[in-house]
């Protein structure tokens, strides 16, 4: 009877808290800015949810209730960590291109992105029908924004992420918080003085299937895996930002980011495949190099931030983190298999693409 019982019981708990999943992995990749840990943190919320939810007595919606389940374990995990950066939130850009670049600093936990099928925004996924809404929730995981979160303490951006990017009502972040809603205000305030305004700015974002979009991306994958840095060039924007977590050296303005890629990237051609996919609400390729031995090898996930127009590249984060493949569902090696007539890649959609 008793087990009976745990099973009716575990399917109540799934039935109602599934639809929540999504969106609660959202809020704590925002809180903590890595893909893993984000995952680590819905799985403990869903435990301890669980493990509470006899006692779920109902004043306050389900929502709220997981919200402040993954909120305060978000918090915790928070405790004693140093922020996630990018390397442009480290120093100075990098104009000497004839030394040798700074070695990799594994040990940075550097910010990393999140594909956007985990977050309801690929095939199969949740995008409400409003268009305004799925710009807002696009908005709410750009990677400007969640690099930007990573300045704050946790608890003013855990009332930053719930008031402004949740849009909750000051009473409602106090009751989740345990606070008053005076507590809340004068963090919310403070948060806003600590963070560039800028970076919080709510980006005009465009639809997956933005004919535009879909060809500057289009165009850049086949540019890429040619080598051709003409092709390249002419997709950058004048003022366009190159990063490549774990690598600490970043380049600011097309020359610099054009002459970095053609002498430390693309030395020759065809050696580069791409693969298209989506991540914090952003076009993005998962790139693969192709060894003697006829197999592509990952290499990074480049996450591309695109003017308003979408007729050029303004930002590459080039994430040279091999655990990311998996999380994107992409293979770590893969067979070269996919040609044109003219022997060069395409770029295959991948099964995390929203693009």
């Amino acid at each position: 009877m008793a087990m009976v019982e745990t099973m009716e019981r575990s399917e109540d708990f799934v039935r109602l808290t599934d639809p929540f999943r999504r969106e609660l992995l959202a809020h704590c990749y925002r809180m903590l800015g890595s893909v893993h840990d984000a995952e680590d943190l819905l799985q403990e919320t869903m435990l301890r949810a669980w493990n509470s939810f006899g006692r779920f007595e109902g004043r306050s919606s389900l929502r709220t209730w997981l919200y402040r389940i993954a909120t305060n374990a978000c918090l915790r995990a928070l405790e004693g960590r140093s922020r996630r950066p990018l390397p442009s939130g480290l120093g100075t850009s990098n104009s000497a291109l004839d030394g040798p670049l700074r070695r990799p600093l594994p040990e940075v936990p550097w910010l990393q992105p999140i594909p956007d099928a985990l977050i309801g925004f690929g095939p199969g996924g949740t995008d409400p029908a409003d268009p305004a809404a799925v710009v807002a929730s696009r908005a709410g995981v750009r990677l400007a924004l969640v690099a930007a979160l990573q300045y704050l303490p946790p608890r003013q951006r855990a009332v930053l992420i719930l008031r402004e990017v949740l849009d909750w009502r000051a009473a409602e972040v106090a009751e989740l918080l345990g606070v008053s809603v005076f507590a809340v205000n004068s963090l919310l305030q403070r948060a806003r003085a600590q963070i560039d305004q800028a970076a919080l700015a709510e980006e005009r974002v465009r639809e997956p299937r933005d004919p535009r979009r879909r060809a500057l991306l289009d165009s850049y994958a086949a540019a890429f895996e040619a080598g051709d840095m003409v092709a390249v060039s002419r997709l950058l924007a004048r003022d366009v930002v190159l990063e490549m977590p774990p690598h600490p050296d970043w380049f600011s303005g097309r020359d610099a980011a054009v002459r970095f890629l053609s002498t430390r990237v693309l030395i020759t051609s065809q050696r580069i495949r791409a693969v298209r996919t989506a991540a914090n609400g952003q076009p993005a390729l998962a790139t693969y190099r192709l060894d003697p031995d006829g197999s592509l090898h990952a290499h990074s996930i480049q996450v591309l931030t695109l003017d308003q127009d979408g007729g050029a590249v303004t930002r590459i984060n080039a994430f040279q983190d091999l655990s990311l493949f998996p999380v994107f569902g992409l293979e770590r090696v893969r067979p070269a298999e996919e040609r044109t007539s003219a022997g060069r890649g395409v770029a295959v959609d991948g099964p995390a693409t929203g693009s």
